[in-house]
């Protein structure tokens, strides 16, 4: 079993690091990519994350911990983040985690005067975050990262509604072009030789719910700047029932709040 183990944890991290486009930096710091030993189930999943390696021991111990429910946030009229974000190559990775987008350099955001570069999108179904105890189908984590290793994730919750109820103009198109791409077995890369902007996966308003919290999945690192749209993307039923299928129920549970504070900008 440790030698299976071993050979699949060489493969793996040949995958990242000679995937197309792929940055260094985001094998190091996002949360869909280090390490290969954990899973969503049984005695490799969440509950146990802080048992298979010394470096997972804020999995357990940790008291910034994310996702969480968002609820009871204080409204304040918050600075908004500025998207710099252009174009980039549409390539696709089912990592085994996720399904995870790597983004070409130039594109960033603009936060309380810090620049943090995308690295890369990737996908959780069900949503890992909740809002008032509601969960959604899905959940999408753009992850940014500074010049001195700072992480900010924005966070676009995904629900099911029909074509004839959703707004125009909330991104789904950006969403239809992923979904035509979409790789099914785990190590498979998918290089669409098209372009995809990921403003495009955002919705029409941008206030978000802010706090301070973690990776939501190993090593499990704090001092993460979280921004979760507080307004969803529409999707059709059918659109969403393919993430759900494949992603097959990789959201950690929700994390104590504990001294924590979260916020909800008031203004767009």
């Amino acid at each position: 079993m440790r030698s299976l183990k071993a050979i699949f944890f060489i493969l793996f991290a040949c995958t990242c690091l000679c995937y197309l486009g792929f940055p260094k930096a985001a094998t190091a710091s996002a949360d869909t990519a280090t390490g290969l030993g954990w899973s969503y189930q049984a005695e490799t999943g969440p509950t146990h994350w802080a048992e298979l390696d010394e470096r997972f021991a804020l999995c357990a111990t940790g008291q910034s911990q994310s996702p969480i429910d968002l609820t009871a946030a204080v409204a304040a009229d918050l600075v908004n983040p500025e998207f710099h974000y252009s174009p980039a190559p549409l390539n696709l990775l089912n990592n085994g985690h996720t399904v995870q987008v790597p983004y070409a350099p130039g594109s960033y955001i603009l936060l309380a005067g810090k620049q943090y570069d995308l690295l890369q999108f990737h996908f959780h179904s069900p949503s890992e975050h909740t809002i008032e105890g509601q969960p959604q189908a899905a959940e999408l984590h753009l992850v940014h990262q500074n010049d001195v290793g700072e992480l900010a994730v924005v966070a676009v919750m995904l629900q099911a509604e029909e074509e004839e109820a959703r707004q125009k103009g909330d991104g789904s198109m950006g969403y239809d072009l992923l979904s035509a791409h979409l790789p099914r077995a785990v190590g498979e890369k998918v290089r669409t030789g098209k372009r995809v902007n990921v403003r495009s996966l955002l919705p029409t308003q941008t206030t978000t719910y802010r706090y301070q919290g973690s990776l939501t999945t190993p090593p499990c690192s704090e001092s993460v700047t979280w921004l979760i749209m507080s307004e969803p993307v529409a999707l059709p039923p059918d659109q969403l029932s393919e993430y759900q299928t494949l992603l097959k129920h990789n959201n950690r549970p929700l994390q104590n709040l504990n001294s924590r504070s979260i916020t909800l900008d008031s203004s767009p």
